[in-house]
C-alpha cells in the first residue's frame, strides 16, 4: 500500500470513524497518526488504514464544521452578554454616556501540532483575542515554557498538542500509560514556578485522553480529559475566550466555561477561576486634529 506522510486516512478496525493525518511511516510497517480534528495521536498497522476519498472527507468535515459553527455561535451569544455587562458596569448602570475600552487577556499558546496551532490562531483572531502562538514538540515544552513565559508575560497559558491513553502500558490512573500527559504536567509545574497564583496566570493543559487529575494537581486551572475521551482541536480556544472576556472582578462558574465547547464536561474540566478582562475610559477615537 502506497501510504505517505500527509495522507488523510481512516482506520478500518474503527470503521473509519475519525479522520487522521499520517505523520510518520515507520520501517516496521506501522504509521503514526494525528487526528485531523481531534487532538489524538495513534499508531496503526499500515494494512489497517485506508486513504479517505474526497467525498468521504468532505462529509466528515461538514459534520465537524457544523459543530464548530454551533460552538462559535454560542460563544458569540455569551460574548454579547459579557459586553452588555461590561457596558453597564463601566457607565454606572447606563447613567453616563462615556465610551470605554476593553483589555482582554493576553494568551501564550504552545502547541505540539503546527496545523492545529494555525487553526487556533485563526479563531483567536476572529474572536479578537491577543495571542502569541508557538509550535514545539510536547517533549520540549517542560524545558522551554518558563523562558517563553518570561518573554511573553501572558495572562493565559495554553499547553496542548496530542495525547493518547494506551491500556497496554497501564491502567487509567497511571501516568506512564499516557503518550504526552507527563510532558504536559511537567510543563504546568514549570509554569507554576514562574507564577504560583492561579488567578494571575490561568493555565489550560492537555489534549485527547490526557490524565486530567495530574494536570490539575500540577497547577492547571482547566485541563483534559476527565472521561479520557477525545477533545476537539479548538476546545482550548473556547475556554480561553470565556476567561479572556470575563471581568477580573468576576469568578467563572466551571460549567459556564465548558457548556459551549465541542466536547463538554467528559472531555474538559477545571476549577473556579477569576476572569481577566479589564475595562477603562475614556475611549478616544484616533484622529489627526
Amino acid at each position: 500500500m502506497n501510504i505517505k506522510v500527509g495522507d488523510i486516512v481512516g482506520r478500518r478496525s474503527y470503521d473509519c470513524d475519525m479522520l487522521f493525518r499520517v505523520v510518520t511511516v515507520k520501517e516496521d510497517n506501522t504509521v503514526e497518526l494525528y487526528g485531523e480534528d481531534y487532538r489524538l495521536v495513534a499508531d496503526a498497522p499500515i494494512d489497517d488504514i485506508v486513504v479517505v476519498n474526497i467525498s468521504e472527507k468532505k462529509a466528515k468535515r461538514s459534520q465537524t464544521k457544523e459543530k464548530e459553527d454551533t460552538s462559535y455561535r454560542l460563544f458569540r451569544q455569551d460574548y454579547h452578554l459579557l459586553k452588555q455587562r461590561s457596558e453597564y458596569n463601566a457607565t454606572s448602570g447606563y447613567g453616563t454616556k462615556k465610551l470605554f475600552f476593553e483589555i482582554p487577556g493576553r494568551v501564550l499558546h504552545i502547541d505540539g501540532d503546527p496545523i492545529y496551532l494555525n487553526k487556533c490562531l485563526a479563531l483567536y483572531k476572529k474572536l479578537g483575542i491577543p495571542v502569541q502562538g508557538i509550535h514545539m514538540q510536547e517533549s520540549e515544552m517542560p524545558f522551554k515554557v518558563k523562558e517563553l513565559l518570561e518573554k511573553v508575560k501572558p495572562d493565559i497559558l495554553v499547553i496542548t498538542g496530542h495525547d493518547a491513553y494506551s491500556k497496554n502500558k497501564g491502567n487509567k490512573s497511571e501516568l506512564k500509560a499516557y503518550r504526552h500527559s507527563q510532558f504536559f504536567a511537567d510543563s504546568v509545574r514549570k509554569a507554576r514556578q514562574y507564577q504560583p497564583q492561579l488567578d494571575q496566570l490561568v493555565i489550560f493543559a492537555g489534549a485527547c485522553q490526557s490524565h486530567f487529575e495530574s494536570l490539575i494537581r500540577a497547577g492547571a486551572n482547566f485541563a483534559s480529559s476527565p472521561g479520557r475521551i477525545n477533545i476537539h482541536a479548538l476546545d482550548p480556544v473556547y475556554i480561553v475566550a470565556k476567561i479572556s472576556y470575563t471581568s477580573f472582578m468576576e469568578r467563572i462558574n466551571v460549567w459556564d466555561v465548558l457548556r459551549n465547547t465541542l466536547t463538554g464536561d467528559e472531555g474538559l474540566g477545571g476549577i473556579e477561576t477569576r476572569g481577566i478582562l479589564r475595562t477603562g475610559m475614556p475611549y478616544k477615537e484616533n484622529n489627526d486634529e
